[in-house]
């Protein structure tokens, strides 16, 4: 299932409107970008094996381990693979739903969520 790259890019961004404001406020050095796949960086990166599927990648330091002390002028990303999550849905609402899930997965990283804590959580 393919999607035009503007179409995902407003999948991406309803996403993140949707959000508690709580929540939404804390992005605000935050930055979403959307790629076709991950490089081979991304996956040597989180030590994650050629081949497997990667939705989502969030590159920053987590607000979890931030100290007063380091400042970190440069935003935070979270990017999307839009090529991956097209692969795994068949239907239109399936990739509005998975946007969704990596949007929110990848934010609960930025908070300091760990991958084990997604997995027992659903994400």
């Amino acid at each position: 299932m393919r999607v035009p790259r503007e179409a995902f890019e407003r999948l991406v961004a309803e996403a993140v409107e949707g959000l508690p404001a709580e929540f939404a406020e804390k992005l605000d050095n935050v930055e979403f970008v959307i790629e076709d796949e991950p490089t081979a960086e991304d996956y040597d990166e989180r030590r994650i094996r050629p081949g497997m599927m990667l939705l989502g990648l969030y590159h920053g330091v987590p607000l979890t381990k931030r100290s007063a002390f380091r400042v970190n002028p440069l935003p935070d990303r979270i990017t999307l693979y839009q090529h991956s999550i097209e692969r795994v849905c068949r239907t239109p609402a399936e990739i509005v739903e998975q946007v969704r899930r990596t949007v929110l997965h990848e934010i609960a990283h930025h908070f300091g969520i760990s991958e084990q804590r997604l997995k027992e959580l659903g994400y």
